[in-house]
């Protein structure tokens, strides 16, 4: 078991005078099987009151209406995480399994990713848990960590060709390699000791139990992440959604910190 502290701030600053947002935010990690979420604490500037629900994939999300006529809006949060509490994240809920074994969005495989599948999907009778971690550490090998050359919207595909990308880059491409492997797997947004920002993963499920594995860093998530929440793609983990009346031109910047609590 491993004892963090974590921070999230994100800042929007706008060129001309919001009047109306209608907000929201989903950067709250929760408990699971695999950590414990305590001394929660959330802060916003305007200040506004908000309600605390979940989506359809059941992530944590707070929304809320601000109508304080503002050119910046500050969210803050930060609290504990007791994590390494156990191997996976959580047992599987069928329902909500059934979404995850098809590709979607930014994780739909071309060509590229389909031939090389054929290259690096083990052969013989092998376990979900075992052929992933073996598909991670070739892809981890063959794909290269290089910050600004991809966006938000750059798909499996397209980040798989050019070679290399950042974590929402290599989460998308071992997405599509699982589903082209029969295992359902799901992207995963969170935090990791020592990022200057968010982090993603992935989960797959293995005898009805999700397990997370970091391609990015080449290794099975333990007690150094802090999961947030989970998608299909990046799309479904948007941090922030809403409606914004006036605001013009916007800018968005994202820093945590994840620091041993002592």
């Amino acid at each position: 078991m491993r004892k963090l502290h974590f921070s999230y701030d994100m800042q929007i600053d706008y060129s001309s005078e919001v009047g109306r947002c209608n907000y929201t935010i989903k950067c709250i990690p929760t408990d699971t099987l695999r950590q414990k979420i305590s001394n929660l604490k959330i802060d916003m500037s305007p200040e506004t009151n908000y309600c605390v629900g979940r989506d359809g994939l059941r992530n944590t999300q707070i929304y809320g209406v601000n109508k304080l006529p503002h050119k910046s809006f500050v969210f803050h949060i930060e609290g504990d995480a007791d994590t390494g509490l156990c191997e996976f994240e959580e047992e599987s809920d069928d329902e909500i399994a059934m979404v995850f074994k098809h590709p979607h969005g930014m994780n739909i495989p071309g060509d590229a990713i389909c031939s090389y599948f054929t290259r690096v999907n083990p052969p013989g009778d092998m376990n979900g848990y075992d052929r992933a971690k073996l598909m991670m550490h070739r892809l981890h090998e063959d794909f290269a960590y290089k910050q600004y050359t991809t966006n938000v919207n750059t798909t499996a595909e397209e980040a798989f060709l050019q070679g290399h990308g950042v974590c929402q880059d290599y989460a998308h491409i071992f997405i599509a390699l699982m589903q082209l492997a029969g295992i359902p797997a799901r992207y995963v947004t969170g935090m990791i000791v020592g990022e200057g920002a968010s982090h993603a993963w992935v989960e797959i499920l293995q005898n009805d139990k999700w397990y997370g594995f970091d391609p990015t860093n080449d290794k099975v998530v333990s007690d150094e992440h802090i999961k947030i929440g989970v998608g299909r793609d990046a799309g479904d983990c948007t941090i922030n959604r809403g409606i914004v009346h006036g605001g013009g031109q916007h800018t968005q910047k994202i820093q945590v910190y994840v620091t041993e609590r002592k």
